[in-house]
C-alpha cells in the first residue's frame, strides 16, 4: 500500500511539474509576442528581484490597477507559487478581459526563460 501511495505521490509532482513548466514555458511565448508581463507580488516582493520587463501591479490592486489597460490586450501574470497570480487571472477574466495567462512562479518562470 505504501509503495502504490508513494508511486502516486510521484506520479502528482512529476504532472504538476510537467503542467507548471508548459504554463511558464507558454507565458513566454505571449512575451516574446507582445504580452504585457505582470508581477502580482507586493511591492516589497518586487523590490527583491523580479523579471525583466515586468510592472509590478500587486494583487491588492487588481481591480483598479488595470482599468486603463484595455480588456483585449495579451497579459501574462505572475506571482512567488502561482497562487496570486491565479486569482488575478480569475479576477481579469471575472472583469472581462480576454487574454489572461497564470505564468505561474518567479523561479518556475526563471527556470524556463528562453
Amino acid at each position: 500500500m505504501k509503495i502504490k501511495v508513494g508511486l502516486g505521490l510521484l506520479l502528482a509532482i512529476i504532472s504538476f511539474g510537467n503542467w507548471a513548466s508548459e504554463r511558464s514555458e507558454q507565458a513566454w511565448s505571449l512575451v516574446e509576442q507582445g504580452a504585457l508581463l505582470i508581477d502580482v507580488r507586493t511591492p516589497n516582493e518586487f523590490n527583491q528581484g523580479h523579471l525583466k520587463d515586468a510592472a509590478n501591479l500587486p494583487l491588492s490592486t487588481v481591480d483598479t490597477a488595470f482599468a486603463n489597460i484595455d480588456k483585449d490586450t495579451p497579459i501574462v501574470v505572475y506571482c512567488r507559487s502561482g497562487n496570486r497570480s491565479g486569482q488575478a487571472m480569475s479576477y481579469l477574466k471575472q472583469a472581462g478581459f480576454t487574454q489572461i495567462h497564470n505564468g505561474g512562479g518567479l523561479e518556475e518562470m526563471l527556470s524556463t526563460k528562453p
